[in-house]
């Protein structure tokens, strides 16, 4: 990372360290100042000027301020809007706490930025097909239409907490959190 570039970052993260509560990006509607030459890999990694940025706090407060418009992704300010690119989704949902193991079961996620995150009607699952193997990608809704991509580990996990119930006249396998289902496939498709 360029010197200058490493300066930005610094600056940025300064100023987002002032506030301790979660910065209100949903609130801010500044002018847009250009893109930058920072990506969001689809493995979760932030890369800056083409270099991976290592610095967990550093990306964690980066993640605190990012919004999507549409299908773009920005880092804001109250002062200032940055276009940034995102592979796939922005998030990693990496660890898994499965609390009540009865019918009352919570399932709640840790992101790759620490976030906890309580899969709920709020918070829901979605499962969207995968072109490349025909299979199913499990996203997780952190906040203000940013998603967590749920790794392949824990996909597996899902599975096997999986079961089938009717959802809207049909057979449905899926997951429960909260007292919602979240239909992942038709109960056919999965049984067999």
């Amino acid at each position: 990372m360029s010197k200058a570039g490493s300066q930005m970052l610094d600056s940025l993260a300064a100023e987002l360290r002032r506030t301790r509560t979660p910065p209100p990006v949903h609130l801010w509607d500044p002018p847009f100042c250009g893109d930058i030459d920072m990506r969001i890999a689809s493995d979760g990694t932030w890369h800056y000027q083409g270099s991976p940025i290592d610095r967990a706090a550093m990306v964690r407060l980066f993640a605190s301020v990012l919004k999507r418009e549409a299908d773009k992704y920005f880092l804001v300010t109250p002062v200032e809007k940055l276009g940034i690119k995102v592979d796939d989704a922005p998030f990693l949902a990496v660890a898994l706490d499965t609390r009540n193991q009865t019918q009352d079961r919570t399932l709640v996620f840790r992101t790759n930025v620490d976030d906890a995150v309580t899969c709920d009607t709020e918070h829901r699952l979605r499962f969207e097909p995968e072109a490349k193997t025909g299979g199913i990608k499990p996203y997780l809704h952190v906040r203000r239409n940013l998603w967590a991509l749920v790794t392949r580990s824990l996909f597996l996990d899902l599975v096997a907490l999986g079961e089938v119930r009717e959802w809207d006249g049909r057979r449905m396998f899926g997951l429960a959190s909260a007292g919602q289902f979240f239909p992942m496939a038709p109960a056919e498709a999965v049984s067999g």
